[in-house]
């Protein structure tokens, strides 16, 4: 077996496409700690590798110092992304007679710009580099920082925050409720390079203080988690049975207005399927919900839907379901606004609530103004699935349901921002997050985005409903511990009940202020450390 001072050396030394393929690697090997396998342990590689990364940055000026930092920076979370979110490329296979060609943006542009974050943070460590055990506490504060950059410069993409690599064992992912996501990320960082002062340095005692200091955060986190989740289950919301809808439409087949009747007939039938000899369909539900988006028409405005809709319900039955709705006509426009919304209907057809998608997705469901023009020029505009593109809701409400508690309702990809699940107002019961993953098929897509939704709900102490088109539809309690799901491309419904919210968590009440000081504590110690 190599030594691992003889293994710390080769990266350390390396340079030119060596060193870039090295952090390539490295990199990509991060995402094997994400869902859907969450090898956790495997952390220990990108991390340690960054520390070595750094350590060989060198050159004979302070700025080529910095470059060959941001360069190593550049390959290691290239690598990251790549590996990470490979799966964005099914999407333009969906009609790939028109979008094959655009593969390359999703599956290689897309983690090249995402890069250029830890990038930043490579070279903003390289100059506050200590040495020793400084080098750790230095890499998981900047590290930590370039990842909440990431989730909020532009409109944000905090997809695979190097936090979630401690989110799948739910032992682990409980400290989330105090720190959130990007604490977790600190602590990643922190404890996956710890390993890396055990190649460097001198052959003392002193350089196993890093890795056993890391062995006790893991132990903390574990003690913590262990202390927090009780053996019972939670007790339900009383009153309540719900009913969650799993279409598993094609892709390709639900956006066409041609398959308008076949897809509400999928819905009314598999809606109304008994699940057993003790059930008799819909009949025993309180409330049904269906996926987001699910017509390839405006239900406010077709009566018919609505009509078949109110037949399908028994008296005092809800149905919530994603659909597209149109809002008034401004003053100027040619056409309403076009909301991507949740919608409530009665048991008499009645459209009683909605929420309106705030958050939306670039060049999904809006064309950025800044690069509209030149969108449409390259032939790009058409990846926008409504014309003009869908409009923003002015702000995130809860969704007032009958019979259920306040609803912090997030649509598909507003679910993965941490702070973003909590509306004004008072505080929900639960939250709401109808989704279409269909677009990513058998992927480890809609794996990371379920793991990112159970985070939320751990982080906020609410319980989770989530409900998608292909999968993976599943309620969760506040403790992120799935109590029903189904699998990833199977029709199908799930009966379940409706845990109860837990009370309100440090972070649901303090956000990243908690953050905030993780960051500045381990930026002013390895300055500090950097010093003596």
């Amino acid at each position: 077996m190599i030594k691992l001072s003889v293994l710390a050396d080769r990266v350390i030394l390396a340079w030119g496409w060596p060193r870039r393929l090295i952090a390539l690697i490295c990199g990509a090997c991060g995402a094997l700690a994400l869902a859907p396998l969450d090898l956790w342990p495997l952390m220990v590689v990108p991390m340690t590798a960054a520390v070595w990364l750094i350590d060989g940055s060198v050159a004979e000026t302070r700025r080529g110092r910095l470059w060959a930092a941001a360069s190593a920076g550049w390959w290691w979370g290239f690598g990251y992304h790549l590996a990470g979110l490979w799966w964005l490329g099914a999407a333009f296979l969906v009609e790939a007679d028109k979008f094959a060609w655009a593969m390359p943006l999703g599956v290689v542009a897309l983690p090249a710009f995402l890069a250029i974050f830890p990038a930043a943070g490579f070279a903003l460590a390289r100059a506050l580099w200590p040495t020793g055990a400084g080098r750790i506490l230095v890499l998981a504060a900047v590290l930590a920082l370039s990842e909440w950059l990431r989730g909020h410069v532009l409109t944000g993409f905090p997809w695979n925050v190097y936090g979630m690599m401690l989110a799948g064992p739910a032992w682990l992912a409980q400290s989330a409720s105090l720190i959130g996501l990007y604490g977790l990320t600190a602590l990643a960082v922190a404890v996956g390079a710890a390993p890396a002062v055990l190649g460097t340095g001198e052959e003392d005692e002193g350089r196993w203080r890093a890795p056993a200091l890391a062995g006790l955060v893991l132990a903390a986190m574990a003690g913590f988690g262990a202390w927090r989740i009780p053996a019972e289950p939670v007790p339900a919301v009383s009153g309540v049975k719900l009913r969650l809808m799993q279409p598993n439409l094609p892709q390709d087949a639900k956006f066409s207005p041609r398959n308008s009747e076949m897809i509400l007939s999928h819905y009314l039938a598999l809606s109304d399927r008994a699940t057993g000899p003790a059930t008799s369909g819909v009949q025993d539900v309180t409330h049904l919900i269906w996926p987001e988006s699910a017509f390839p028409f405006l239900l406010g405005r077709t009566p018919q839907a609505l009509a078949r809709i109110a037949a399908l319900l028994p008296p005092s039955t809800t149905l919530i379901t994603g659909a597209a709705r149109a809002g008034e006509m401004l003053p100027g426009e040619s056409r309403p606004p076009i909301y991507n919304s949740i919608q409530v209907i009665n048991d008499e057809g009645t459209i009683t609530g909605s929420y309106d998608k705030v958050h939306l997705v670039p060049f999904g469901e809006y064309l950025p103004a800044v690069l509209e023009r030149l969108i449409r020029a390259v032939g790009l505009s058409e990846f926008v699935s409504v014309p003009g593109g869908f409009a923003s809701g002015s702000r995130r409400t809860p969704l007032s349901i009958r019979g259920l508690p306040p609803a912090a309702s997030l649509i598909c990809y507003e679910v993965i921002f941490p702070g973003e699940a909590m509306p004004s107002g008072p505080r929900p019961g639960f939250i709401l997050n109808l989704t279409n993953d269909g677009w990513f098929g058998q992927t480890s897509g809609p794996y990371q985005h379920l793991a990112q939704a159970r985070l939320r709900a751990i982080e906020e102490g609410l319980p989770l409903v989530r409900v998608a088109n292909t999968g993976i539809s599943a309620v969760a309690d506040h403790y992120g511990r799935i109590r029903a799901a189904l699998p990833l491309g199977e029709a199908g419904v799930i009966d379940t009940s409706l845990p109860r919210a837990g009370p309100a968590t440090p972070y649901s009440r303090f956000g990243d202020l908690f953050f905030a000081g993780v960051v500045a504590s381990l930026m002013l110690a390895g300055v500090i450390m950097r010093r003596r």
